[in-house]
């Protein structure tokens, strides 16, 4: 597929998931290496509203900038001649014996983890390991969370023979879903965490390349050094990016062989997950591909909800540790910040603290964050989450005909109006 159709397809994608931010800093990549800096440009301000300070694209912002005013390029020119994918085999993906046969024995160097075990990393291999130290009751407030993750993923994991003699197993993948900057990440490190295994995160940039047969390349490359280290937790962002419903591709063949391939890795007749475990995390689990949804594949989803009071508490004390404080009430902010977001709160722990910061600075003395700083912080920040509860409402009222989004209509239906 050729670099335009590409930018074409995530343009589109963006359309309907404005909130995606690496697709948008690929398609601000893609706009800029095709000359079209003030459109890159506005995406970077869209990107910046959405993630005020973040480097990547403060980063590209500079090198638009420079390339309008005569400076250098924004983005270095991609290889004139791409490297050759490998030859297709059938519908589900790639022959990729055959490719590992024509460039050789993949031999593995392997890295040692905190723990002395190797991790097995092979060339070509994207991403990092971690080996998360969190443990799920570190995460504070999500009961029923927490309770929906024993059940269906930990419980049978720490009790193998009661739970074959249920019939059951943690085989296929976990869907998290719900509004943006509540923890999904978070709670999936704690999962590892939980389990002591592998903590391997993915984000869709680390995926989506702009030649043909790289995108199901890396992520093949992705699921056999998951399986290589086992035990280990697979975390994709933004899985709806990855995972998007081929009836919306408008015909475009790239993209579906994404999906195909993620089609294929994850299934059991086709690769050997065992002891890796898939956590997916999207805020729109309604434009994932059906076939992705079924069973052995993301065949469970756990709504992952705005912070309860608890949790609240618990996420403004982890923003403010460190910092000089005086006289905080966490609780009253805590009840004053319902419907706020776990990103919300911590923008709020950050406007505070750049107000004490101010006036330290102009003073010459350092001043301690206050309510005060707290209240003004608050007063100027509204709650993120408003457009996506509205989008969802439209979901639970005119598509839940199979009842898949029963728990997000019965919580809708608990909150408090603002």
């Amino acid at each position: 597929m050729s670099e335009h159709s590409v930018l074409t397809e995530l343009l589109t994608m963006l359309e309907s998931n404005p909130e995606l931010l690496p697709v948008r800093l690929r398609v601000i990549e893609l706009l800029a290496a095709q000359g079209r800096y003030s459109d890159a440009l506005g995406q970077c301000g869209a990107a910046l509203a959405q993630d005020p300070g973040n480097a990547q694209v403060l980063e590209l912002l500079q090198r638009c900038t420079a390339a309008l005013a005569g400076g250098e390029p924004a983005v270095t020119p991609a290889p004139a001649t791409p490297p050759q994918p490998p030859a297709p085999a059938g519908a589900g993906g790639f022959d990729w014996a055959a490719a590992e046969r024509e460039v050789g024995d993949i031999i593995k160097p392997a890295f040692i983890a905190d723990d002395g075990e190797p991790l097995v990393v092979g060339p070509g291999d994207t991403g990092l390991f971690e080996r998360p130290r969190v443990r799920l009751d570190e995460v504070g407030g999500m009961a029923d969370v927490k309770r929906q993750l024993e059940l269906s993923l930990l419980g049978p994991l720490r009790n193998p023979e009661l739970a074959k003699a249920f019939g059951t197993s943690a085989r296929g993948g976990l869907l998290l879903y719900g509004p943006p900057g509540c923890g999904k990440t978070f709670i999936a490190s704690a999962v590892a965490g939980e389990l002591g295994a592998n903590f391997y995160p993915i984000e869709i940039a680390e995926i989506l390349d702009i030649h043909l047969g790289a995108s199901e390349r890396n992520l093949h490359q992705i699921f056999e050094m998951a399986r290589r280290n086992a035990p280990c937790v697979l975390f994709i962002d933004e899985v709806d990016a990855l995972g998007y419903r081929r009836s919306q591709m408008s015909g475009s063949a790239g993209l579906r062989t994404v999906v195909n391939q993620l089609l294929t890795e994850m299934d059991s007749a086709t690769g050997d997950n065992e002891g890796v475990y898939i956590l997916g995390a999207t805020n729109h689990p309604w434009d994932i591909d059906v076939a992705l949804r079924r069973p052995g594949r993301f065949d469970r989803m756990i709504l992952v909800t705005l912070p309860d009071p608890e949790a609240r508490v618990s996420i403004l004390r982890h923003h403010l540790r460190d910092r000089p404080v005086e006289g905080i009430d966490l609780k009253a902010i805590a009840v004053r910040t319902e419907g706020f977001s776990g990103a919300d709160l911590a923008h709020v722990c950050t406007s505070a603290t750049q107000l004490a910061m101010a006036d330290s600075l102009r003073t010459g003395t350092v001043r301690p964050i206050g309510m005060p700083d707290i209240e003004q912080a608050m007063s100027q920040i509204r709650p993120s989450s408003t457009a996506w509860f509205e989008s969802a409402r439209n979901v639970v009222e005119f598509a839940n005909n199979d009842g898949t989004y029963d728990e997000l209509a019965n919580y809708m239906r608990g909150m408090k109006p603002r």
